[in-house]
């Protein structure tokens, strides 16, 4: 016999209504892919939320679907008593998280903010990522993932960049976007992304060195030295980095291929330039 909701889960409070104000806001923050008026990020998945407690983030709200039990059984005692958490019919809870097989949990987290000389402050530990009009958002969660893993600074996301509070590139990072620095521009009261003149104008000042990637033409990323305070521009899918970003890099690297292969997908080139990077600081620090 199905137990009792109340008795099961006393904290749950049952909303059945599309205009509830949390419930409008779930639904926004997803459809824009944008942080609500508050500051709160979307995010959904029963290992995603995992993840966002494992990472400290502070969580506003968190709504579970009716039949998910399993979920509620295995997220409330990880969840601060002062957090709302909503009770959601199936169709209503569906109707508002954008996954097609949903598991029945979402919330709304406040994320960590940074500034760019917070990343600074990190160049010790490996390079700065900065991206220009990358358009995928599982290219931008992979690199978020790889960044993590192969030890980056930070994330900078310039003009054009996809959004990273859009729920496939949280789902693409693995948590990565939680914790890894991230420099997007965008405030709680609107959207703008880190202008990418004033962001290398900075760096440069800063004694870091500005090194772009391209799909054939620069050193052979064998071959460049990527050891020291290091910025690594990636562009868009399909044209690159824009010439006026090109113009202000010390140096271009290439990612070595075969001629038959016109160029690597982003997130693939990413995650190999920073290895790469892991790899030579790891040398150093052997020796």
């Amino acid at each position: 016999m199905e137990r009792s909701r109340s008795a099961a889960h006393p904290r749950l409070r049952r909303i059945e209504g599309r205009h509830n104000p949390l419930v409008k806001q779930l639904r926004q923050a997803f459809a824009r892919a944008e942080l609500t008026d508050t500051g709160d990020c979307a995010i959904e998945g029963l290992r995603i939320l995992e993840e966002a407690i494992r990472s400290g983030l502070r969580f506003s709200s968190v709504f579970f679907r009716e039949s998910a039990q399993a979920a509620a059984d295995r997220l409330l005692p990880q969840i601060g008593a002062q957090v709302e958490t909503l009770l959601l019919p199936d169709k209503l809870f569906d109707s508002l998280v954008p996954s097609e097989s949903p598991q029945g949990v979402a919330a709304l987290v406040r994320l960590k903010e940074f500034s760019l000389d917070d990343v600074l402050e990190r160049l010790q530990v490996g390079p700065i990522v900065v991206l220009a009009g990358l358009q995928d958002p599982g290219n931008l969660g992979t690199i978020l993932r790889s960044a993590e893993a192969f030890g980056s600074a930070g994330i900078v996301l310039g003009e054009g960049t996809v959004s990273p509070f859009n729920s496939k590139v949280v789902r693409a990072s693995a948590g990565s976007v939680f914790r890894l620095p991230t420099i997007h521009g965008q405030t709680s009261h609107g959207k703008s992304a880190a202008k990418l003149e004033e962001v290398s104008a900075k760096l440069r000042a800063q004694g870091v060195r500005l090194i772009a990637t391209s799909s054939h033409k620069g050193t052979q990323l064998d071959q460049a030295d990527l050891k020291g305070a290091t910025a690594i521009f990636f562009g868009n899918e399909g044209s690159g980095l824009p010439r006026d970003v090109m113009a202000k890099m010390d140096e271009s690297i290439a990612i070595p291929h075969t001629a038959q292969v016109e160029s690597l997908n982003a997130g693939v080139a990413a995650s190999i330039v920073l290895y790469e990077a892991a790899r030579q600081r790891k040398t150093i620090a052997d020796c």
